[in-house]
């Protein structure tokens, strides 16, 4: 039963209590007694009710305690693991921003040589440059130091970009580099047919005129050999001027004048320097003979002086068996005197034995 529930019981006993001590009549003491009694009774029951009360607060008290534990506890874990999501999250985030800060650097310094390529083929002079660095990073790449030279004096004075050095035949390769980018890049950005026809004819054109001027100076009979090599340094237009301008290639052949790419242009470098590295051979061939022939000249001598050394060794050896001969007589007539028993002093020995005993001794 709940606590107001007793308190409203018996504050209703003690009301029909006091109704009933009135209808009877008693006098005032039992009425006295009667409110003593319920006081005192009211008195147990308010005080078991504050011990119940005191006691159901307590285990309140402690139930919600214990579930505010277990929720902080059950919050405390759920923060901490949201923390290390959100901190993981937030550090992929970051290298996810790296990665992207990292590509839009390259992207602007892309972006930065790009136009700075631009500028550069802009300029007919610039782009000429261009040719020839590229041309010379790779002749240095595949060819030996001293196999080339760069803007050598041939003819009348004439500077060629560069000449490989061959023995004759064939003789020293003259390369030109040429770059028609205008009349290709014209001829790439023509919308129409009729322009890019004229862009073609002009590409075609420019191109004849840089065979006749490589044709004219750079062929040297007796100096270099018969033909020249045009780099041209972009793989596209020598794919174009191979694909679609088969009659400017039929004038490179007559004029002795060869169109190559950067990539066949590595591939005859390769040629030429195994056809240096022969040559080079050959010409060790020569050294290698001749050493060789004095190698023998000196084995030769070396065997007629182990001869003459090993007839000093053969008088040495019968020298010296000579020499053991006599040494062995020797020690038999220092036997034979040893053995010998003298009975008188060697004064009184008669003269004709004494002269008998030298003449042993001269044997010896």
């Amino acid at each position: 039963m709940e606590p107001m529930l007793i308190l409203a019981v018996i504050l209703a006993a003690a009301a029909v209590v006091v109704a009933l001590v009135l209808r009877r009549g008693d006098g005032g003491a039992g009425l006295a007694a009667r409110l003593e009694q319920l006081a005192a009774q009211q008195s147990a029951a308010q005080e078991a009710l504050g011990e119940r009360l005191q006691r159901q607060e307590r285990a309140v008290t402690e139930a919600v305690a214990t579930r505010l534990d277990a929720l902080d506890a059950k919050l405390n874990a759920g923060l901490v693991t949201s923390t290390k999501e959100t901190q993981s999250a937030i550090g992929e985030v970051k290298t996810r921003l790296a990665v992207i800060d990292a590509a839009q650097k390259n992207i602007a310094d892309l972006s930065t040589q790009v136009v700075g390529l631009r500028e550069i083929l802009s300029n007919k002079q610039a782009r000429g440059a261009f040719g020839e660095t590229q041309l010379r990073d790779i002749v240095e790449a595949v060819l030996p130091p001293g196999a080339y030279e760069f803007q050598a004096a041939i003819g009348d004075n004439k500077r060629i970009d560069c000449l490989i050095r061959m023995p004759n035949p064939p003789g020293s390769v003259p390369i030109d580099s040429k770059f028609p980018l205008e009349a290709y890049s014209a001829m790439t950005a023509a919308e129409t047919d009729a322009a890019r026809q004229a862009a073609s004819r002009a590409f075609a054109q420019s191109v004849r005129v840089h065979i006749k001027d490589i044709a004219s100076k750079y062929i040297v009979p007796g100096e270099t050999c018969e033909y020249a090599l045009m780099f041209l340094p972009s793989e596209a237009i020598y794919a174009e001027l191979y694909a679609r301008h088969q009659e400017v290639v039929s004038e490179c052949q007559r004029a002795r004048v060869m169109p190559v790419s950067p990539t066949t242009m590595w591939a005859m470098l390769t040629t030429i320097r195994a056809v240096l590295k022969d040559v080079h051979m050959r010409e060790q061939a020569s050294v290698i003979q001749k050493e060789v022939g004095i190698l023998v000249e000196n084995v030769e001598r070396l065997d007629q002086r182990v001869d003459k050394l090993q007839t000093h060794f053969n008088l040495v050896t019968r020298d010296v068996s000579d020499i053991r001969i006599s040494t062995g007589k020797v020690r038999d007539h220092g036997a034979k005197i040893a053995s010998v028993e003298l009975s008188e002093p060697a004064e009184s020995v008669p003269a004709p034995e004494a002269k008998a005993l030298g003449r042993m001794g001269e044997g010896g």
